[in-house]
Formats: C-alpha cells, structure tokens, sequence
C-alpha cells in the first residue's frame, strides 16, 4: 500500500539513487569490514553440524539449506537451523526458532558471499567463534564475479552444488590450499516431491492433452530461466494444436510485472498455453508437477536445477539445455538433452553477471524435434522418466554429503 506522506530518509534516497552495480558493491564491501570473522585456525569438529540459511524463506538458497538439513536427519547426523530468512535485505518472513549448537560443531552457511556479511552481522556473535565455518555457495555462470573473493575471508571451507559451480569457483581460491571446495549435490532423493491428491480436473487442465510445464521463479532473473525460448519451442512443435498445451507456472511474478508482461505479449492469441502464477502450497505444486507430461527448461544456465531434479524423481521426462549445472544429475540417456551455443552472458536485471562470462542459447529446433518425439511416444515418455528417476536417485541420495561431512572430522 502507498502512503502519500511518506518520505524516505535522505541517506537512503540518496542510496536508492546509485545505479545498481555500485550499490551491490558497496553494500558487499561496507558489510564485509563490519562483519565478524571466524578463527584464523578453526577446532575440531564435535557433535554435529550448525544450518544457517534462508530456512524460512521460499528461495533456491532456502531450499537447500532445507535439503541439507534432511540429509543429515537421514544420515543420523545431529544438526540445528539457524534462520537467516528475515535478516536479509527484504525479508518478511516469520524467523523460525534459532537453535544454538553445542561449542565445536561445524557451521555451514547458504548465503553467497555478496550477502554472507550482511548475514553474520545478524547472527549471534557465539555462533561464529570456536567453530569450522562452511560457505556453501551456488552459482549459475563459468566465471564467479570478483567481488566474490570478500567471502573467503569469513569461511574455512567451500562446498557448492555441481561440478559446473565447482570449476567457476575454483580460480578464486587461494593457492596453497588453506580453503577445501567440496561438490555436494543437494540430496533431493532424501525428500523427493510430494504431491497432493489435486489431479488435472483440480487444475482446470484438460484430461487428454500432452501437457509440457515449464516453471520458473522469475526472482532468478528472467534472461537465465529463458521462458521465452520454451514458448517458441513449444509454438514451432505444436502450432496450435488443442491436444498440446504448454503450462507456464512461473513463481514471484508479482514482484516481476515487466517480466510478466513480456510473457503475456509472447503467448497471445495461443489458446493452448497457459499461464499459472498462484502460489501455491508444495505439496500442491507438485501435484501440478505430477500433472504434467513432459518437463521443459531451456533454461541459459543453472548452477543446479533443482526443478529439473524434482522432476525426474518424479517421474517426469525432462527436456533440458545441456549444459551447465543440471549435468550433475543427467546425462543424454536420462534426459532430453538440447543442444547450444554458447554467447556471451547479458542479464539486464544485473541478477546474474561477471566479467567475461559465457551461457547457452538452446537449439529451438532441435528442442521442438524433442518435443514432438516425447508427446508422440508414450512409450518413449516411460521409458525416458524411467531412466531419469533412476539416474537422479542414484546421484542425489546423501552420499556426497557424507563425505563431506567426514572430511571436516566429524
């Protein structure tokens, strides 16, 4: 709601002034040197493990943080949350309990260094000191920005969610070793979706079409999730026939009307694309997941994929980009792989950028040929879901996290 009387602060209307580069900037390096630092030597690491994170927040840091939690519960670790949800630039999330870990275990925080300051300023100072810090940071381009090396100082180690982020961060760390990286996958196998008794009729879908979903947070920056691409794909498979239908849900689009409305403009006239923007509880949206025939992401990269991941655990064929992230988890025998170029990375929010960075442009045409195969083939559709629950569960059960759980000594 607007309030006609209201008046910013003059140091923060000057501040909302700044272009948005200088301001992350300055934001990232002003709470930097504020900040407080672990020991220079951490101690051994006893008792179990300390989850600081976005845990109430619906977000792919949240849900993370979430998912580690769950794997260490299934591996019998002790563990304890510690909710940095409503601290962060923001947040109006209801915090949830804080849980203070015994002295000695280890702390793993999921908040990537531009934010990392900003969340140890607002966490008890005990809860730094005395302990193992682990950063667990995801990224979704080749290169991390500069900027990024302010978190080294603030973490012993570094563990990320794929090999792809692994290899961008790599460069930045100091030489000699002194901070570990760690590949651990978040373990979504441990707590696969869900879904809720709601069937096609409960969404208004219709029975007998091949129904393609596409779904997207548009706080992830609109230019990496590609919408776009995904509806001239399904359009150049399709036209527009009424037995296809493409189902948009895209997440956070309120705060994203620009965004938005370039949807809308693209699936005009289209009487067999649909549009879904209602939030939803989880067990709902995977229900609407369940719904599906085919998943789609043509995406331009993901340090991840966790919808990709959720998908297959599911039981859904996916059609993907084949590149980036999601690699982690498929291979051209689990999934629909799409082919690409790679150009140069141009985010005009600014949400996802560094110097030099490259991401994929998905073959349209290859990935409408794609389409047509799996909705043609019912057959083809099982036996790719088949394969790609297979796959998923075999890579994201809680392995990884085990050993680099053992790594710290624990």
């Amino acid at each position: 709601m607007a309030y006609s009387g209201f008046r910013l602060h003059p140091l923060h209307a000057a501040w909302r002034m700044l272009p948005a580069g200088p301001r992350r900037r300055l934001f990232a390096h002003g709470t930097a040197w504020l900040a407080p630092r672990p020991d220079r030597q951490p101690p051994p690491a006893r008792h179990g493990l300390a989850v600081a994170g976005e845990l109430s927040r619906p977000s792919g840091l949240g849900e993370g943080a979430r998912l580690m939690r769950a794997g260490l519960d299934r591996l019998g670790i002790a563990n304890w949350g510690q909710d940095v949800g409503d601290r962060l630039p923001g947040g109006q999330e209801d915090r949830l309990p804080l849980q203070m870990p015994p002295a000695g275990a280890p702390l793993v925080l999921h908040e990537n260094p531009p934010s990392l300051p900003w969340a140890l300023l607002h966490l008890p100072r005990g809860l730094i000191r005395g302990r193992h810090v682990v950063g667990y940071w995801a990224w979704e381009l080749p290169v991390v920005p500069p900027s990024w090396r302010l978190g080294l100082r603030f973490v012993h180690s570094v563990w990320v969610p794929s090999p792809f982020t692994a290899d961008a961060l790599r460069p930045l760390l100091p030489a000699d070793g002194r901070v570990g990286l760690h590949v651990v996958p978040h373990p979504v196998a441990v707590a696969p979706p869900r879904p809720s008794a709601l069937d096609r009729a409960a969404f208004g879908l219709p029975a007998a079409a091949v129904i393609v979903l596409v779904s997207a947070s548009l706080a992830s920056s609109f230019a990496r999730k590609n919408p776009l691409a995904a509806i001239a794909a399904f359009r150049a498979a399709f036209g527009d026939r009424r037995d296809r239908l493409l189902l948009l849900k895209l997440h956070q689009a309120e705060h994203f009307p620009a965004d938005l409305a370039v949807v809308q403009a693209a699936i005009a006239g289209a009487a067999n694309i649909r549009l879904e923007t209602r939030t939803l509880p989880a067990r709902d949206r995977d229900a609407l997941m369940a719904c599906a025939d085919i998943v789609l992401s043509l995406h331009r990269s993901e340090g991840f994929g966790l919808v990709l991941a959720e998908a297959m655990l599911l039981g859904r064929p996916v059609v993907a980009t084949g590149w980036s992230g999601n690699l982690a988890f498929m291979d051209a025998q689990s999934a629909a792989l799409v082919g690409y170029r790679l150009v140069p990375a141009v985010d005009p929010r600014g949400v996802v950028q560094a110097p030099g960075a490259v991401w994929a442009e998905a073959d349209i045409a290859e990935a409408a040929g794609q389409l047509r195969r799996l909705a043609e083939d019912a057959g083809a559709r099982q036996a790719l879901a088949v394969r790609g629950q297979a796959m998923a569960e075999a890579r994201l059960g809680p392995a990884a996290l085990a050993r680099a759980v053992a790594a710290l000594g624990l």
